[in-house]
């Protein structure tokens, strides 16, 4: 089922979310949900609270070098704990709950990471490139954070002046 996207300036965007105690068919199901409405978006990654359910989970699913999404290589996070990094990248971020906007973030160029999958059963991962970039976005969500963030001062600024001019001109309420 595809799940309504929820977007800035929504304030559950900037919560906490909850450690998954329960790794049942729930859990499945939101996973199976969250990975609909991220191939429905054209998304790369999802946090569960970026469909209004705080819990610290997250998916992934990078395109090939066609572009395409293969469901054999999502990734599902549960419980994500970067426990080592190193170095830094710059790499042009966009989010679905910031839709239509684009920025550079500077974020680390490496990362090891533990989590839990679907089952409970304990992983870890060790990546850099994209992959690493969307993984410390994802988990930036589940501690209440946008990359939007991560911008310096005057084009956090800049940002904010034109989403707001964006969403008078489209009729959203602020």
């Amino acid at each position: 089922m595809i799940r309504q996207i929820i977007t800035y300036p929504d304030k559950r965007l900037f919560m906490r979310s909850n450690e998954v105690e329960a790794f049942d068919e729930e859990l499945h199901r939101l996973l199976d949900d969250m990975y609909e409405t991220m191939i429905a978006k054209n998304g790369i990654g999802l946090a569960a609270i970026q469909v209004a359910v705080p819990l610290r989970a997250l998916i992934i699913n990078l395109p090939d070098e066609e572009g395409k999404q293969h469901k054999e290589d999502l990734l599902e996070l549960i419980n994500p704990v970067i426990v080592e990094s190193r170095g830094t990248q710059v790499y042009t971020e966009g989010c679905l709950s910031v839709p239509e906007y684009y920025d550079d973030v500077e974020r680390a160029e490496w990362v090891k990471v533990e989590y839990q999958d679907r089952h409970g059963n304990k992983k870890t991962i060790e990546t850099d490139g994209l992959l690493a970039v969307a993984i410390q976005h994802e988990m930036d969500h589940l501690d209440g954070h946008l990359f939007i963030e991560k911008l310096p001062y005057l084009k956090r600024k800049k940002f904010e002046k034109e989403w707001k001019k964006k969403r008078k001109k489209s009729g959203v309420k602020i």
